[in-house]
């Protein structure tokens, strides 16, 4: 990749990776920088600082991991050229403690911009690759997020799209405007529903299309056909639409609505409010756990109970997916909770005014709102994944039905005089002006540009200026730090007293060994907060010390210097500082 921008005469100045096989571009721009005389050490400060990473999934079968072996096969003739020895050169794709040359390692090793794709993922990417930064708490390391957002033109309905431009012309040029899409709740119920309908009846007809296809292929009759169909036959306005469409991972559980048969069956089973599950997706080929979930969900779909009420769609592709996304009353999502790095599915349902029940688990942990008795959906809490694994699914299955018993099915089923489901309105508008400008890929594109690949051009341009003196700088500055870590400590040198008020000033001088290291190449930090029931450190107020004058005491050990702390207090009750 990098081979064919060159020959296109290309040349970036900010890069963006994932940890799949776009990391190796690392390695191709180190050879590069090399071959130019540079010494590889000073050319990944270079490289990296000009490099975004970003990390799309906490499962650990996303994470490239290949044997040194293989890495001999493919690279044996590169690390020579980049002035490296095979354990330096493999030293690179090293997560630490494991084996194998990792493509995250890789990925971490060669940027200096890190970030998960929610602010869920980010928290969970950054405890991910905590042993890349031992010695700092996983929610200090760089691991930051920006979650994903989808495009609206290509995933929004036609027909609201139209709608949206008899009202306000200018709206794509308003997709990160929040409070401009207000406009949606002074949309009349009655035209709004009716837009809503005749997008939903689109997707009906296309339902019907498919099965009637795929059923005949599998060689049903025309009668059992028709009975499979029958509930499509009701006026679209008169039948609950529930989604569930994506790729069909084992953590995804897209069997989760089938733990309670029997209490589903009897949700079903109202002929005067009918719901269909409408089930597509597809498995990884290599995914043979993956597969058996579409093997579960068509068994389900002709058992007796659920026949006509749970269809599965073959053929899954982007028609299909923009057809449901924009149809379906409701977007079905349970995903085991942190395995979520984001999901889009939901974001495109929901910015056409699908109600998303979810799992509070990747986009959704930011994109759940209520206010009042007006929500943009439904979020399930998910439960403590410490607890047995069958445990958490039952109960979550539960909440999940729950839901669906209790408030998604009463709410669309409640019709004023006219036939409007007027509280389900609101809830569906309210979908479209929280999710619509919040999770929009104009939004995400500057988020990228405003946090991360401006950064990583002015980072990379300053390393490369003056024949890359700040490079060489930095890495021997990285280099001198190293060697003389393992000989920096410090001590605290006063003592402190037992109990002190809101408003008092607490003084505390370090007394740290520089061994070697100049004083303003050390920042002493405190940390006040307390220790949490499992071990973890919370930090609740942070202080930056000054430099005092050097110590004097007369037994000190050589190159020492005093930094001190004038701290005022302001938190009540017991606290602990480090």
């Amino acid at each position: 990749g990098v081979q064919a921008l060159r020959a296109l005469g290309l040349a970036p100045t900010a890069w963006h990776i994932n940890e799949g096989h776009a990391a190796f571009q690392v390695l191709e721009r180190l050879r590069e920088h090399v071959t130019t005389g540079e010494e590889c050490a000073v050319a990944l400060e270079i490289v990296a600082a000009s490099t975004v990473f970003t990390t799309h999934t906490p499962v650990p079968a996303g994470h490239d991991v290949f044997s040194d072996e293989l890495m001999d096969e493919y690279f044996s003739a590169l690390w020579p050229e980049m002035h490296l020895t095979r354990d330096n050169f493999l030293a690179l794709g090293r997560e630490p403690n494991e084996p194998g040359f990792n493509m995250t390692a890789l990925a971490i090793h060669g940027s200096r911009q890190h970030n998960g794709v929610s602010k869920i993922h980010g928290t969970v990417a950054a405890d991910m690759a905590r042993d890349f930064w031992p010695e700092i708490p996983a929610a200090e390391n760089p691991i930051t997020h920006v979650t994903n957002g989808v495009h609206v033109d290509t995933f929004l309905a036609r027909e609201l799209s139209q709608l949206f431009s008899s009202l306000h012309r200018d709206w794509r040029w308003n997709l990160r405007n929040q409070p401009y899409w207000d406009f949606v709740d002074a949309i009349p119920n009655d035209r709004f529903w009716s837009v809503r309908a005749a997008i939903k009846a689109e997707l009906i007809q296309d339902i019907r299309r498919r099965l009637s296809v795929q059923l005949a292929e599998d060689g049903l009759s025309d009668i059992r056909i028709e009975r499979t169909l029958r509930y499509l036959n009701r006026p679209e306005s008169d039948l609950l639409l529930v989604g569930f469409a994506r790729r069909f991972a084992t953590y995804k559980r897209a069997n989760l609505l089938f733990r309670d048969r029997e209490r589903l069956a009897k949700l079903l089973a109202d002929e005067d409010r009918p719901i269909i599950f409408v089930f597509a997706g597809k498995a990884h080929p290599a995914d043979e756990p993956g597969k058996a979930l579409i093997r579960d969900i068509w068994q389900m779909s002709n058992e007796p109970a659920f026949h006509g009420r749970v269809l599965l769609l073959e053929g899954y592709d982007m028609a299909l997916a923009r057809k449901l996304v924009t149809g379906c009353d409701v977007w079905l999502n349970n995903p085991e909770y942190p395995l979520e790095a984001s999901g889009t599915s939901g974001q495109k349902a929901g910015l056409n005014g699908a109600l998303n029940l979810s799992v509070a688990d990747g986009w959704w942990g930011e994109g759940y709102q209520r206010e009042g008795r007006v929500s943009n959906g439904w979020s399930i809490k998910p439960y403590n994944r410490s607890f047995n694994h069958e445990y958490c699914d039952s109960e979550e299955a539960g909440d999940l039905l729950t839901l669906l018993e209790t408030e998604v099915k009463p709410m669309f089923f409640e019709r004023d005089p006219h036939g409007l489901p007027n509280r389900w309105i609101q809830n569906s508008k309210m979908a479209i002006r929280t999710i619509l400008p919040q999770f929009n890929s104009a939004r995400m594109v500057c988020d990228y540009i405003t946090h991360h690949y401006l950064l990583a051009a002015r980072y990379g341009r300053k390393l490369r200026e003056h024949d890359r003196a700040l490079a060489k700088t930095l890495e021997d500055f990285k280099h001198r730090v190293r060697a003389a870590w393992p000989g920096v400590g410090g001590q605290l040198i006063n003592d402190t007293p037992a109990q002190i008020h809101g408003g008092e000033v607490l003084h505390l001088n370090i007394e740290v060994s520089l061994n070697g290291l100049n004083p303003n190449e050390i920042a002493v930090e405190c940390l006040f907060g307390h220790l949490e029931a499992h071990g973890d450190w919370v930090t609740s107020q942070r202080f930056s010390s000054t430099i005092s004058a050097p110590a004097i005491a007369p037994n000190s050990p050589p190159a020492t210097q005093i930094y001190g702390f004038a701290l005022t207090v302001s938190l009540a009750g017991l606290q602990n500082f480090r």
